[in-house]
């Protein structure tokens, strides 16, 4: 995979292996870890702005999307997002 940039619209499988179309809203990187906080493109799409899940994932060696497993990981990366996504 490409580098993820903010803005790109991809599809993902979540857990029912439904396919989502997500767009990356804003990516860190954090003790040399990339991670992307992704939305699904029809929450976007209708424009209300507490309706929106953002869910963070992580950027793997091979430039593939995984799942952030601990908490502790979780909530540095939440931060990060959060310090980035307020000061748009």
């Amino acid at each position: 995979m490409d580098e993820i940039k903010v803005g790109e619209v991809f599809t993902i499988s979540d857990e029912t292996e439904e396919d989502q179309t997500v767009e990356v809203l804003a990516k860190v990187t954090l003790a040399g870890t990339d991670y992307v906080a992704v939305s699904f493109v029809e929450d976007l799409q209708k424009d209300s702005e507490e309706d929106i899940d953002i869910f963070f994932l992580k950027i793997d060696e091979d430039g593939d999307l995984s799942a952030i497993e601990t908490d502790e990981e979780f909530d540095k990366v939440s931060e990060a997002f959060d310090a980035i996504l307020d000061e748009e």
